[in-house]
């Protein structure tokens, strides 16, 4: 099959790879690009994987208001180099992870930083919820209620309020493709008037 260049640019746009990269995905997925971005992101992640040890000392600290100014948010994005931080596509993702922020109102950047005290209070509040069942039943209902708690409260297992088909962890790793560096959000701070 022949892959046309106007399915080339729609994917590189829809995406952000290269031409190369694009042109690769349609023709393995026989010029179907629903397809082809499904393969981009699984090689998204497995590049992901390969950078995800190289250091990130370089970096931005980007800062996003929301409302006139009644929400405020913080947000530490790491890089491996200062040319990548100075990159427009970089400045982007830093102001729509603020973004999400801001609108989303995250507790923790991933389930490793959620105090182990609070994973046990809310595995005792779905078990009293759940009184009465069989125990192999309120145990498969407690990972279902941790896991949604972990996609509700930490940022990197919330859906991307930009596209709900993603979480910021996969944003992140489709960047990571893109950009070809090692990416990495390090903390954040929301603030908001009277809250």
């Amino acid at each position: 099959m022949t892959i046309n260049a106007s399915d080339v640019a729609k994917l590189r746009q829809m995406t952000g790879v290269g031409m190369m990269e694009a042109k690769k995905a349609l023709t393995e997925t026989d010029g179907d690009i629903e397809k082809a971005i499904e393969v981009l992101r699984k090689s998204g992640a497995a590049k992901a994987a390969k950078r995800a040890d190289r250091a990130t000392s370089e970096g931005r600290v980007h800062c996003y208001t929301h409302g006139n100014g009644r929400i405020g948010v913080m947000v530490e994005v790491l890089s491996e180099t200062d040319f990548v931080s100075r990159n427009e596509s970089f400045i982007e993702l830093c102001n729509d992870i603020a973004m999400h922020i801001a609108a989303m109102s995250p507790l923790y950047l991933s389930r490793e930083d959620v105090p182990a005290e609070v994973v046990t209070k809310e595995r005792e509040i779905a078990a009293e919820q759940n009184a009465g069942k069989p125990a192999d039943v309120i145990e498969k209902i407690l990972e279902g209620k941790i896991g949604k708690y972990f996609e509700e409260a930490c940022l990197l297992n919330q859906r991307f309020i930009k596209d709900e088909d993603i979480t910021i962890a996969q944003l992140m790793e489709s960047k990571i493709a893109s950009i070809g560096e090692n990416l990495r959000i390090n903390r954040f701070a929301r603030f908001e008037i009277g809250g």
